[in-house]
C-alpha cells in the first residue's frame, strides 16, 4: 500500500468520521427543529385555549351584560305601566271628583233657587196677608167711623128728642 492508498485511506476515514459527526448534527439539529416545532404546536395550543377561554369569558360577560340589559328594559317597562296606571287612576278620581263637584253644585243651586222661590211666595203671601190686615182694619175703621157717626146722629136725635120734650113740657 502505497501512501496514496494511505492518504486516501485516511482520507476517507477522516470524511466517513466527519461524515458521521455531520449526521449527529444533522440528527441533532433535526431533533432541536421536531422540538420546537412541538413546543410552537403546544404553545399554539395553550394559546388556542387561552383565546377560547378569553373569547368565553368574553361571551358569559356580553351574555350577563345583555341579561342586566333585558332586566333593566323590563324594570323600565313595568315602572312605565306603573306610572301610566297611577296617572290614569289619578285622572278618573279627579273626574269622579268633578263629577261629584258638579252634581253637588246642581244640587246646591238647585237648593237655592227652591229658596228663592219660597222666599219671594213667602214674601209675596206675607204681602198679601199685611194687605188683607190693613184692608180688615180700614173696613173696621170704615164700620168704626160709620158706627160712631150712626152713634153721633142717634145722640144727636137724643138731645134734640129731650130738648123738645123738655120744652114742651115746660110749656106744659
Amino acid at each position: 500500500m502505497d501512501r496514496a492508498e494511505r492518504i486516501e485511506g485516511d482520507a476517507n476515514a477522516g470524511n466517513s468520521h466527519a461524515r458521521q459527526g455531520a449526521d449527529a448534527e444533522l440528527v441533532a439539529a433535526q431533533n432541536d427543529v421536531r422540538d420546537m416545532q412541538r413546543a410552537v404546536i403546544a404553545l399554539r395550543s395553550e394559546l388556542e385555549l387561552v383565546q377560547a377561554g378569553r373569547d368565553a369569558a368574553v361571551q358569559v360577560a356580553v351574555a350577563e351584560a345583555n341579561q342586566e340589559v333585558a332586566q333593566l328594559k323590563a324594570a323600565v317597562a313595568e315602572l312605565r305601566n306603573e306610572l301610566e296606571r297611577s296617572h290614569a287612576l289619578r285622572e278618573q278620581e279627579v273626574q269622579q271628583a268633578s263629577a261629584v263637584s258638579q252634581d253637588e253644585i246642581a244640587q246646591l243651586k238647585a237648593t237655592a233657587s227652591a229658596l228663592r222661590e219660597q222666599l219671594e211666595l213667602s214674601g209675596f203671601m206675607r204681602e198679601r196677608d199685611l194687605q188683607t190686615a190693613q184692608e180688615g182694619a180700614q173696613d173696621e175703621i170704615a164700620q168704626l167711623h160709620r158706627t160712631i157717626s150712626a152713634m153721633r146722629d142717634e145722640m144727636e136725635q137724643l138731645r134734640q128728642s129731650q130738648s123738645r120734650s123738655a120744652t114742651q113740657g115746660e110749656r106744659r
